[in-house]
C-alpha cells in the first residue's frame, strides 16, 4: 500500500515543528503531506515549499468533500481542538487531534462518540506514554524489583518564562492544560487508567508568567488500592532533579530523560528485627540509635534516544496500523478524556482571575 495522505491543521510550532518535523523526517516511511491548513499567508508559502505537492489552504474547512485525505492532524490552537476536531469527524476524516483534547471531559466524550458513530479514527497525541524514560519507570514498577509501588513523584518543571498564547486562559492554556496532559497522563498509566481515580489534592498560582493562566501547579492523585501520584509542573524550579521517581516497599527507582538508579532489597537478605519495647543501649548501657546497614543492591543506566522523537515514531506507527491494518489504538482517546477530566477537576478547585 501507498503512503497515507495527510492533512496538518496549523503551522505554529506543533504542527510545523512537531508533526512537520516527523513527516519530513527519514523515519516516516508511511504518510505525505498533501495538504496544509493555515491563517497566516506565509506560513501556507512556507509549507508548501517544505512539503513538495503540497496545496495550502486558509480555512479547513476547505478540506471538505475531499476523498484524496486519509488523515488530518488538528495541531491548531488548543481553545479551538474540539470544535475543528467535532467538525472533522462529522465530515468523516480519521483525525489525530493535539492534546488537550478539549476543555472538560463532556468534550472529549462528545469526540469519541462521533468518531464511533461516523467510523472514523480518532487518535490524540498523548505521544509521551511511548517516552523511553516512561516505558522504562513503568516497567519497573510493573517488574516487583521495588516491591510494591506505594508513591510515584513526576516532575515536569523548570526555570523559565512564557508570555505567548500558551499562558492565556481564553485559549485554554496555562502550564497543566499545555504541560499536564503528559505528567498526567503518566500519573494515570502508573493507575492503569482507573476509571475511579481522583484529585486529592491540587494548588494553581502564578509564578514568572506574563499572562493570566497558571505556571505552578501541585497535583496529587489517588485511586483505591493503587499508588499515590504526586505531580509538578512548576516554572520557578530551579533544582527539579529527575523526571520520574518511584518508592517502593523494597526499594526506590529515579530518572531523567536520560539515565536512571535503582536501589532495592531482596527478600530474605535482611531478615525482620524483633519488636524492641525499651530504649536501645549498647553494652556499655549507653543510649542509642536504632540503625542497620541494609543488604541493598544498586543498578544504573543509560536511557536510550530522545523522549519526544522517539515518542512521535511509535505514535504515527500506531496511527499507521490502526487505519491499514485495523490495530486497536495502544494510546485510547478514552485515556486522552480521563486526563483531561483530571485537568477540569483541578481547574475547578482552583480558579484564577481572568486578566485577558
Amino acid at each position: 500500500m501507498g503512503k497515507l495522505r495527510v492533512a496538518i491543521i496549523g503551522q505554529g510550532r506543533s504542527g510545523r515543528n512537531i508533526h512537520g518535523d516527523y513527516f519530513k523526517s527519514e523515519q516516516n516511511k508511511n504518510f505525505e503531506v498533501v495538504a496544509v491548513v493555515e491563517r497566516d499567508a506565509f506560513r501556507r508559502q512556507r509549507a508548501e515549499e517544505e512539503y513538495p505537492g503540497c496545496k495550502s489552504f486558509a480555512c479547513y474547512e476547505e478540506l471538505y468533500g475531499r476523498d484524496d485525505i486519509d488523515l488530518v492532524v488538528n495541531a491548531s490552537y488548543s481553545d479551538e481542538h474540539y470544535p475543528i476536531t467535532k467538525e472533522l469527524l462529522l465530515h468523516g476524516f480519521n483525525v489525530v487531534c493535539e492534546k488537550p483534547m478539549g476543555r472538560c471531559q463532556y468534550e472529549c466524550d462528545d469526540l469519541i462518540r462521533i468518531s464511533k458513530e461516523k467510523n472514523v479514527m480518532l487518535a490524540v497525541f498523548q505521544q509521551s506514554l511511548f517516552a523511553p524514560n516512561f516505558v522504562k519507570a513503568f516497567q519497573v514498577a510493573r517488574s516487583g524489583i521495588i516491591g510494591d509501588v506505594m508513591q510515584v513523584n513526576i516532575h515536569a518543571s523548570g526555570f523559565a518564562r512564557r508570555w505567548d498564547w500558551q499562558t492565556l486562559q481564553s485559549r485554554l492554556a496555562g502550564s497543566v492544560y499545555n504541560t499536564g496532559p503528559h505528567p498526567i497522563g503518566h500519573g494515570l498509566g502508573f493507575l492503569d487508567f482507573d476509571d475511579n481515580a481522583r484529585v486529592a489534592f491540587s494548588k494553581l498560582d502564578r509564578a514568572f508568567t506574563s499572562g493570566d493562566g497558571e505556571d505552578f501547579a501541585k497535583i496529587i492523585i489517588t485511586a483505591p488500592n493503587k499508588p499515590l501520584i504526586d505531580i509538578e509542573i512548576h516554572s520557578n524550579d530551579a533544582f527539579s532533579p529527575y523526571a520520574f521517581k518511584i518508592l517502593g516497599s523494597k526499594g526506590t527507582f529515579v530518572c531523567t530523560a536520560k539515565d536512571y538508579k535503582l536501589k532495592y532489597i531482596v527478600d530474605g537478605e535482611n531478615p525482620e528485627k524483633p519488636v524492641i519495647f525499651e530504649s536501645l543501649k549498647d553494652e556499655n548501657g549507653y543510649p542509642v540509635y536504632c540503625s542497620e546497614q541494609l543488604i541493598a543492591h544498586e543498578e544504573e543506566g543509560e536511557i536510550v534516544n530522545e523522549v519526544f522523537k522517539v515518542g512521535n515514531v511509535k505514535f504515527y506507527e500506531m496511527v499507521y496500523q490502526r487505519l491499514v491494518n485495523n490495530v486497536p489504538l495502544v494510546i485510547k482517546p478514552e485515556y486522552a478524556s480521563k486526563v483531561v477530566s483530571i485537568i477540569e477537576a483541578v481547574h475547578a478547585n482552583n480558579p484564577l482571575s481572568v486578566k485577558y
